[in-house]
């Protein structure tokens, strides 16, 4: 009966009949008692209870009473005393060496694992199935593809490759490589084929980047009558999240909905959160979220990821805070990256460097990913001096940090250190990967650095034998462009070997607004218009560019056909923390509590201003109205709003820390060097492209954005 109960999954049940059993049979237990009840067992103190009537009654010396003791051990992460129980048996069978492979495995001890095989190898003992699916896993997880392929072939060479455990967990570790063809061709080779296989090998696909194909594998499995489980569902899901497939995702939740499936399975319903966080439908995903009946911390972890990857880093850091008050939630590392990515976003400096003790508090300061995480926010909250400390605390053996500090520096402008970075990097042995490349060639665009830029692309490919995506390509036509090359920018993205995207093409049409060209920025447009017809900012480039030209008509003709499809400007804002809370302001925006007093600080301002020669610049007014009228539109940018809230809420001469979301404009920016100067402090703002570092009338971009 008790049997019975633990193979139904009623562990509960199986631990109350043994005690019925105990108080009303008048029976002695036996050897074939223990082994089902210690698989029940919810925790290991409950498993030290029966151990210790294994001990009073004399079976400890059973073998399978033995293993039973050692996989309960493991399971419950006590892997020294497993290798105890382990190392007193007197005789020990295959199952017995399985047991102790599959712990050393379960908890992360490949070294420890392969040590044990070695052992029971010299003692004659043959690996069967189990051995080899234990060891397989680990071979996976470690990355250890030499081994795993001379276990693949000790499974041909001893008759196991039929073996259908086997053969599942031979494409989950192909598939851990990328290998994406020995994966399938071991599926494809396989006469049974139950409902894991399938969906091993739609995993594969799925969890390698290729969603179409899990999608396609998915359709053949339904075409030969097997039923998609839990398992299935969760693939599927992030499937339809890569492939952007709206309605199909909701068939996925209706299906596993009618099913009760995420009444009973946390896993699913992540999966769910995640598939509409992936797919923009963060209304969804919250309704998903809200839908829980219980939530665990990757639950939390997927909400506040979720909102970040959508732009809504305010929302994640307020849902982190619902997290705090829940019980029995712990943030953990995942926690950790999901909030300070948001934090670095919203440039919310205070609630990074709360989180930034919490990480300490927690030991993991020394952890590679929260401290490129913690790198990232100072970075981009303006305090590299800060980044640059913790960079030199935590493990520098990837190239993760690297890439994390250089891209701060690139942002701050700050080309030249970038550079140095990278010589450094590789003075240290550190392999760079695309991603560093992508940093380097964007500091180089921001610093201005054209040769410097070109030499980086050029010893990418010859050098490191990397690549250049689209990325890189939109890197190099941004640095070209930016600097005026404009027709070299364009001949350079005509002799590019791939089709160019809309990144490479928007690099050439915003270089064209800087520069005036009307004739390159109407072809660049004509070509974002097709590869990416719904994003309203490149019609709003191409209108800047006529309005900058004087030619209003086909300014105004560029916006209705804007209107006509449905699209809307971006409203520009900026924000700005003053005592821990975030005041954001939009352009025009005449709603603030303190309109009358900022409105009075500006008037004081463009007076002060205009003594030290100040001349609005109304070219960057794109409206054709009145001076008069163009002089209080450049006066209530969103910007100019933020730092005289700044001025009139902070202590004098203090730093002044603001975000924008658009780029800054050319009157706004000769305005803050001014008002640097006239306030005696340092003004930090970073827009949509980099910072800028005002202080005693100087930009550290040295105009040049």
């Amino acid at each position: 009966m008790m049997s019975a109960y633990v193979r139904c999954g009623f562990f509960s049940a199986a631990i109350d009949c043994y005690r019925k059993f105990l108080l009303s049979s008048g029976l002695r237990p036996d050897f074939y008692t223990f082994p089902p009840l210690l698989k029940a067992c919810g925790n290991v103190l409950e498993g030290k209870r029966f151990h210790c009537s294994i001990m009073k009654l004399g079976f400890q010396s059973d073998i399978f009473v033995a293993a039973s003791l050692v996989h309960m051990y493991a399971r419950h992460g006590y892997i020294g005393v497993a290798r105890q129980v382990f190392d007193g048996m007197p005789f020990r069978d295959t199952g017995s060496w399985n047991a102790m492979i599959s712990g050393y495995c379960q908890n992360g001890n490949a070294a420890e694992a392969l040590d044990i095989l070695s052992a029971m190898r010299s003692q004659g003992m043959k690996m069967d199935s189990i051995t080899v699916c234990s060891l397989l896993a680990i071979c996976a997880q470690f990355d250890d593809s030499l081994s795993g392929t001379l276990i693949h072939l000790y499974t041909i060479k001893h008759g196991l490759e039929f073996d259908l455990f086997v053969n599942n967990a031979l494409i989950n570790m192909y598939a851990k490589f990328s290998k994406l063809g020995d994966a399938q061709q071991i599926f494809e080779s396989m006469v049974v084929k139950d409902v894991v296989s399938w969906n091993s090998i739609i995993a594969s696909y799925e969890q390698n980047n290729d969603p179409v194909t899990a999608c396609l594998f998915f359709k053949e499995m339904q075409s030969t009558g097997l039923k998609p489980d839990l398992l299935t569902v969760v693939s599927l899901a992030s499937s339809f999240a890569q492939v952007n497939d709206l309605q199909n995702s909701k068939s996925l939740h209706c299906f596993a909905l009618r099913r009760g499936w995420l009444l009973e399975d946390v896993v699913l319903g992540n999966a769910v959160v995640d598939m509409y966080a992936k797919l923009g439908h963060v209304d969804y995903a919250l309704q998903a979220f809200e839908e829980l009946p219980a939530k665990d911390v990757i639950s939390w972890n997927t909400l506040i990821t979720g909102y970040a990857q959508n732009g809504l880093a305010n929302e994640a850091i307020e849902a982190y805070h619902l997290m705090e008050e829940c019980e029995g939630i712990t943030p953990n590392e995942g926690t950790w990256v999901s909030i300070l990515t948001a934090c670095a976003s919203a440039g919310a400096l205070k609630e990074g460097m709360r989180i930034h003790a919490l990480i300490i508090r927690n030991g993991l300061i020394a952890d590679l990913f929260a401290g490129t995480c913690l790198i990232d926010m100072y970075g981009k909250c303006g305090r590299l001096d800060d980044a640059m400390s913790l960079f030199y605390d935590i493990p520098r053996n990837t190239s993760v940090p690297w890439n994390a500090i250089i891209s701060g520096h690139g942002l701050h402008g700050h080309g030249d250190k970038a550079l140095k970075l990278f010589e450094e990097m590789q003075q240290e042995g550190v392999e760079p990967d695309h991603i560093t490349f992508v940093s380097l060639l964007s500091a180089c665009s921001h610093a201005g650095l054209v040769n410097e830029g070109q030499c980086t692309f050029q010893v990418m490919q010859e050098k490191y034998r990397i690549k250049p995506g689209l990325k890189h390509y939109g890197c190099m036509v941004d640095l070209l462009a930016r600097a005026g090359l404009i027709e070299k920018a364009y001949d350079f993205i005509q002799n590019m070997p791939v089709r160019p995207d809309a990144s490479v093409w928007g690099a050439l049409l915003g270089a064209c607004r800087i520069h005036g060209n009307a004739e390159l920025g109407t072809l660049a447009s004509d070509h974002l218009f097709e590869v990416d017809p719904e994003n309203v900012g490149y019609y709003v480039l191409l209108s800047n560019i006529y309005a900058n030209a004087g030619k209003w008509d086909v300014m105004g003709e560029v916006r209705s056909f804007a209107r006509d499809r449905g699209l809307r400007k971006t409203p520009a804002w900026s924000s700005i923390e003053v005592n821990n809370t975030f005041e954001v302001f939009y352009t025009g925006n005449q709603t603030h509590p303190k309109h009358e007093e900022i409105c009075n600080e500006l008037r004081i301002l463009t007076e002060k201003m205009k003594g030290l020669g100040y001349i609005p610049d109304y070219r960057y007014v794109l409206q054709d109205v009145e001076d008069d009228e163009k002089e209080d539109i450049l006066t209530s940018h969103s910007e100019r709003l933020a730092i005289a809230f700044g001025i009139i809420s902070t202590f004098p001469k203090s730093p002044l820390r603001i975000f924008k979301n658009l780029r800054v404009c050319g009157d706004c920016h000769i305005a803050t060097k001014l008002i640097s100067v006239i306030t005696e402090r340092e003004i930090i703002v970073r827009d949509s492209n980099r910072f800028h570092h005002f202080k005693d009338g100087i930009c550290s971009c040295g105009d040049y954005w």
